[in-house]
């Protein structure tokens, strides 16, 4: 009787040793703890600390990017009146965003997108690089929460899901629930986005004035040439036109022009020519203070004629 009772217990096990590993049971988004977020944190922020600036929202408070410091005016490279929003020093190496599939090759429906780099991590950035996920069979929404689960079934080749890096990048800045910033160039949602980040709930705008995409593993750069009210940093603010608060910051391209990014490298130009620069061409004339102050993430929201 021994023999055969090995051998019924071998062909018991086969079958476990094959199966695919086991996938945690669906969250809902809306029952989910939300994560908290703080863009002025020190970890965080450059331009905008708290630690410098005790007005700037407190850890996990809205943050209006309609008001205050987060939103500028200035010029475009034919002398457009452009308007900005101001979201602080980002670096050019994009964090990974994880879009998962169906078999329609279409996001599987109410799935949310993961992250897992939020303000304040190493390696945060408000750029993502957009990597597809071919779910297998049977997945339902939400049944992964997490970069690190989806990586662990990545991992696994009997899991069914595989991978795909793209080359897409989107401007999407994560912020706290009930945050708001209501200008889009050309209209289009102004909503946040839901999505997960190690297992929670997390908030962030979308931007999509330009299409853009990664080179070289980076985000794209353009210029903007900017004058300060000191001449040296942006401690003291811009200089504005008197009554308006319209800068002459001039931006090297505008949305819908070839080599038009969000990131920006800052260049400084001297204060005295203010009234002097109104377009690409005056402020291309300098005198130029430094060519590199930073790369700051500044989406277009408007765009109006000279």
């Amino acid at each position: 009787m021994r023999p055969r009772t090995v051998v019924w217990i071998g062909l018991a096990v086969l079958p476990l040793l094959a199966a695919p590993p086991l996938r945690a049971a669906a969250l809902d988004p809306d029952k989910a703890e939300v994560q908290a977020v703080d863009r002025f944190s020190d970890a965080a922020a450059m331009l905008f600390r708290r630690s410098a600036d005790p007005t700037l929202p407190m850890p996990n408070q809205p943050i209006n990017m309609d008001g205050g410091p987060f939103i500028s005016h200035g010029l475009g490279p034919a002398g457009q009146r452009v308007a900005y929003y101001n979201f602080d020093v980002q670096s050019p190496v994009p964090a990974p965003l994880f879009v998962l599939l169906g078999a329609d090759g279409k996001p599987v429906p109410a799935q949310l997108n993961l992250v897992d780099t939020i303000p304040g991590d190493p390696g945060a950035s408000d750029f993502w690089q957009v990597t597809m996920v071919q779910t297998p069979a049977g997945y339902l929404a939400n049944e992964i929460t997490s970069a690190a689960a989806l990586k662990k079934m990545l991992s696994d080749p009997k899991s069914g899901f595989t991978a795909t890096a793209t080359n897409m990048l989107v401007n999407c800045p994560v912020v706290p629930a009930g945050s708001r910033a209501r200008m889009r160039l050309g209209g289009g949602s102004s909503g946040l986005s839901r999505g997960w980040y190690r297992d929670k709930v997390v908030f962030y705008f979308n931007f999509d004035e330009a299409a853009l995409a990664v080179a070289n593993g980076r985000v794209p750069l353009s210029t903007i040439w900017v004058m300060f009210a000191n001449n040296k940093d942006p401690s003291d603010g811009f200089v504005t036109e008197p009554g308006t608060g319209v800068t002459h910051n001039l931006l090297v391209t505008a949305p819908g022009q070839p080599g038009y990014s969000p990131l920006w490298i800052v260049g400084v130009l001297d204060n005295q020519r203010f009234d002097a620069v109104r377009d690409l061409t005056t402020a291309l004339q300098g005198p130029v203070i430094t060519r590199n102050a930073g790369l700051v993430n500044c989406p277009v929201v408007a765009v109006a004629a000279p």
